[in-house]
């Protein structure tokens, strides 16, 4: 018996090694497409040319190979991608600009990010940056943040502990000995086990790129378990694991902070998920200079280059099948006017639940594949910002580069469950968790273009069925007890910065405001107010659900990319549109990632040789 299940578990293995290292597709990491850097453009109205194309009929190239629904980095990435191997490729956004959660408004004179606050493993000889390197043909430029990167804040006012948070294999893992002495074991033991769950990401791509019945043996046989360490650890919760480690309240509560980046409290949170956030900001964290808008700049005009287009102000309706229930194109809103674009491939970036729910005809909602994968997923945590415009330089104001997560004590799940479950402005008026960043802090450039300002980005949760009475009003004008209620909000948060940053202080304050779940559904089209997709908690990480969800779909030519497809933030939305390149380019796209990066690292260490 023993010998035939060793027998299976090498046939699989090498089908499995056979399908993912080969390919017959274009290669779009062929070559090192990196260009000499060009003079950073800072004229708002010059990059707009690029960002806030209004969409018309006319504008719409003619043949085009794919349509991509929404402008996020799982959609402007994949569109990259394929303009790289030579496709005609159009994206549609259904606000005013491009990007997504990548991209800035600005009010009273005050530019603001609204996704982007810190990207991790960017090192010049890592795959990642490679990848970015490639998908802004080397224009993207970002800038280091402080180290420590993240200070981490517990408890009330009279009783406040700072940890600083360090980037460093090493320096990690040293400075929390420093704060914690006698942990030394539990430390050590939480670092070998996020770094070795965080190795074992790679099988979540095998699993959304193998074909399915080979995807199905490894789930339903419990293989994918025995050989992946992510997957043994994804079923436990962040609670139990680091509860298991240490009784140190404080470093159980250091060792789980970053939570906050996936949006899940820790006993619903995936140890393997968490484990993912800590290794990727080990080797440092950055921000991108000039802006987060910087991103989308520097993506479209690739996709132009090949003949597509990047429109705003597109919203798709509804996605178009042929007789044989094949996606063949999409219909916009012009006004009242439905335009039809046909195309022989659809991409949704817009999100699960958007795409299987709004967008399909009826009939194919109700298919029992699509609802499935429905049933398998549920919407993520709604989102809440405060944006503050402040008088003063980031050295009048005591800002860096860096981040802080305030807290009102270190029990992270009590804290969350009370919060999202109490009565609304209760809730509002004692926020207990909150992340303050400065982009203007951490963009060289700031100073030159609005000199003598400063920014402050505050982001926490908040149940969307708090603003839910209002979803249907006008954006502008959802009446007084809304703005009373994003009232309350803010005047509790303040009190918390101010608290905190001592030099910020009321009179400083030029401008603020506050976007609530309904807002983000407004303008990044989250069916729930949420930041990071659908929910990132244990489910999510069932090896059934990873084989399952994939960017191909039950319905032949239209595809998923994004969040949804892989994982949550900045790099799990590019992640998802390589493995959405992947299915569609018929090759492993991650590996060819990986590849060009050695290649250019050889190359490097042989011209410092030299």
């Amino acid at each position: 018996m023993w010998l035939s299940v060793a027998l299976v578990f090498v046939v699989v293995v090498i089908f499995i090694l056979k399908y993912v290292l080969s390919g017959s597709g274009p290669n779009p990491f062929e070559k090192d497409t990196r260009e000499p850097l060009k003079k950073m453009v800072l004229d708002k109205k010059e990059k707009n040319k690029v960002l806030k194309q209004g969409f018309v009929a006319s504008k719409v190239p003619d043949n085009l190979d794919a349509i991509i629904i929404g402008s996020g980095i799982g959609g402007l990435g994949l569109g990259v991608l394929l303009a790289k191997v030579g496709k005609k490729v159009l994206i549609l956004e259904q606000h005013d600009r491009a990007g997504g959660c990548c991209h800035t408004f600005t009010e009273k004179g005050f530019e603001f990010d609204v996704g982007i606050h810190y990207i991790g493993d960017l090192l010049e000889h890592k795959p990642f940056r490679c990848m970015l390197d490639q998908l802004t043909n080397g224009q993207l430029q970002w800038e280091p943040l402080e180290n420590p990167f993240d200070q981490v804040v517990l408890g009330p006012p009279e009783n406040r502990r700072c940890y600083p948070i360090y980037s460093g294999r090493n320096r990690f893992p040293d400075e929390l000995k420093k704060c914690f002495p006698g942990e030394e074991k539990a430390i050590d033991e939480y670092m070998r086990l996020v770094k070795k769950a965080g190795r074992g990401i790679w099988f979540l791509a095998l699993l959304k790129q193998c074909p399915v019945p080979i995807a199905k043996l490894l789930v339903y046989t419990g293989l994918v378990k025995h050989l992946s360490f992510f997957f043994k650890m994804a079923p436990r919760s962040l609670t139990e694991v680091v509860n298991e480690l240490t009784e140190n309240k404080d470093l159980r509560a250091v060792f789980s902070y970053i939570f906050g980046t996936y949006g899940n409290m820790p006993k619903e949170a995936s140890f393997s998920m968490h484990s993912l956030l800590v290794t990727h900001y080990l080797n440092g964290a950055w921000y991108p200079k000039g802006g987060a808008s910087e991103i989308a700049y520097h993506m479209i005009p690739i996709i132009e280059k090949a003949g597509g287009a990047v429109l705003v102000r597109a919203p798709v309706n509804r996605i178009l099948f042929n007789a044989a229930k094949e996606a063949c194109g999409v219909s916009v809103m012009k006004g009242q006017e439905e335009i039809h674009i046909h195309a022989p491939m659809v991409i949704s970036n817009a999100g699960i639940f958007n795409t299987y729910q709004k967008l399909l005809p009826k009939e194919l909602q109700a298919m029992p594949a699509i609802q499935k994968q429905l049933g398998m997923m549920k919407n993520g945590e709604g989102g809440l910002s405060v944006f503050l415009g402040l008088n003063g330089t980031k050295e009048e104001l005591g800002l860096k580069a860096d981040n802080y997560w305030i807290f009102t004590e270190n029990n992270f799940d009590e804290l969350v469950e009370n919060y999202l479950n109490g009565n609304r402005e209760e809730s509002a008026k004692n926020v207990p968790l909150l992340f303050v960043a400065s982009p203007s802090a951490k963009d060289p450039t700031w100073e030159e273009r609005s000199p003598g300002k400063s920014t402050l980005s505050l982001v926490s949760f908040a149940s969307y069925k708090w603003f839910e009475e209002w979803k249907d009003d006008k954006v502008t004008n959802r009446g007084a007890d809304y703005k009373e209620l994003k009232q309350i909000f803010i005047n509790s948060v303040l009190e918390v910065v101010m608290g905190v940053f001592p030099k910020i202080t009321r009179d400083k304050i030029e401008y603020v405001d506050c976007g609530t779940p309904i807002t983000n559904t407004h303008y990044i089209g989250a069916p729930k107010g949420e930041i990071y997709g659908a929910d990132h908690g244990i489910a999510r990480f069932s090896p059934e659900l990873s084989a399952t969800v994939r960017p191909q779909t039950p319905l032949k030519n239209l595809y998923l990319t994004g969040q949804d497809v892989f994982l949550c933030g900045f790099a799990g939305g590019l992640a998802g549109a390589l493995t959405c390149g992947s299915a569609i380019l018929n090759r492993n796209l991650h590996l060819d990632a990986i590849s060009l990066a050695k290649k250019r690292k050889f190359q490097s260490d042989k011209c410092k040789n030299e």
